[in-house]
């Protein structure tokens, strides 16, 4: 299964059943939407999820680019990206979530050839407020596949008001030749890949709940997370997708395992979003951008601050365009993000003049961390770095 076979898959099989092919071709959201960038797929239909009507009918499907810096912190590992994509389907007040989840199945299944013993499901028990998913639960059960009830886990909302309601959750077992066993709360190996939102309900800002009068189905997928369970990868960043990737830049820079992905991360999540018009700038996506580009910058320059990203093979900038269709070329990429490491490097100039001020010359508090970074833009680790065993000139 690769990524275009996998793509083609599951557009086909939601055309097949009556969907409309919407357009997921961009991360900016649309014009008046408060967010930077589109985090999900289901973001740039909330009105639609809410009752109004969409143009091209009650079923929809779309492979949505996103982007999220709210797990930073945890790109690096095998399964959290920065920029990823979600295959999304939704039924806009028409067929129910039994069926949805019917159909997810059968695609699993028949589509992808998961085997039906690898697949355990959580659906929402109920609280002291709603009671439990009990077509869900009695779909589920129907089609033989184990079942565990949650509480919180298997609640979606959109925030503290909004639309919301319960969801259920396909997990896949990625333990290889090992029987599974436990549950999705009781084994890691047990992975999500699905997640089907029964949004009936809009909470309102006092936290009471209101029946919505046209109830939807929202489903979401990560496009990288399914491969690496289709193509049996122990992470996302070794599928077909992400793999040129990892290949290209191993050889280039002498980098750990979490550092190469950090910095294979970034650099994509970057070159989208030059592609989408985006130039660093102190705010806004700008300010996304900027911060994505000297995080990766921080992480090579760490152990060898010779490094610089004009060695990137133009290549790797072809492959992430031509992926996601961008009408920019690999120049004026590179033009952009080479840019922004001479204002970097002109950056920890001034801060290594910052540092020898008599003020920092002790150990630091979290006070003079963040008045480095909010006054001069120096991130913890450059400034740990800089005050390190290696000469601080090392960097110029």
């Amino acid at each position: 299964m690769t990524t275009e076979r996998t793509l083609r898959t599951f557009l086909d099989f939601y055309v097949e059943r009556g969907h409309h092919l919407i357009t997921g071709s961009t991360l900016l959201p649309p014009p008046g939407d408060p967010v930077l960038f589109t985090t999900s797929g289901m973001h740039p239909l909330t009105p639609y999820l809410e009752g109004r009507p969409h143009p091209l009918g009650r079923r929809l499907v779309n492979v949505q680019r996103c982007l999220r810096t709210t797990d930073l912190e945890e790109v690096g590992d095998s399964t959290h990206l920065t920029l990823f994509e979600m295959l999304g389907s939704w039924s806009l007040d028409d067929y129910g979530h039994p069926q949805s989840l019917r159909w997810g199945h059968e695609l699993l299944t028949d589509g992808f050839g998961i085997p039906r013993s690898h697949l355990y499901v959580t659906v929402f028990g109920g609280d002291g407020e709603v009671g439990p998913d009990t077509g869900s639960l009695g779909l589920w059960e129907e089609l033989g596949v184990p079942v565990e009830p949650t509480t919180d886990e298997n609640w979606w909302s959109n925030g503290p008001v909004g639309p919301c309601g319960p969801d259920s959750e396909i997990f896949v077992w990625t333990g290889g030749d090992t029987p599974p066993t436990g549950s999705p709360t009781t084994d890691p190996r047990w992975v999500e890949v699905w997640n089907h939102v029964h949004m009936k309900y809009r909470r309102h800002e006092d936290g009471s709940l209101e029946p919505l009068r046209s109830p939807s189905v929202d489903t979401g997928m990560g496009l990288e997370r399914l491969l690496s369970v289709l193509q049996g990868c122990d992470s996302v960043h070794e599928t077909d997708l992400l793999r040129p990737w990892s290949r290209s830049v191993r050889p280039l820079w002498d980098l750990g395992v979490e550092e190469l992905r950090l910095v294979c991360d970034h650099l994509r999540s970057g070159i989208v979003v030059v592609g989408e018009g985006v130039r660093p700038s102190p705010s806004g996506r700008g300010h996304v951008l900027r911060r994505l580009v000297r995080r990766l910058l921080t992480t090579l320059w760490q152990r060898d601050p010779t490094r610089t990203l004009g060695d990137l093979p133009g290549g790797l900038v072809d492959h992430t365009l031509d992926h996601f269709r961008m009408d920019v070329g690999r120049d004026e990429v590179r033009s952009v993000l080479l840019d922004e490491e001479r204002r970097f490097r002109g950056l920890l100039d001034r801060g290594r003049t910052v540092l020898s001020r008599p003020r920092f010359r002790g150990p630091l508090t979290d006070e003079d961390h963040e008045y480095l970074h909010d006054t001069h833009g120096l991130p913890r680790d450059l400034v740990i770095h800089l005050r390190g065993p290696q000469p601080p000139d090392v960097l110029s």
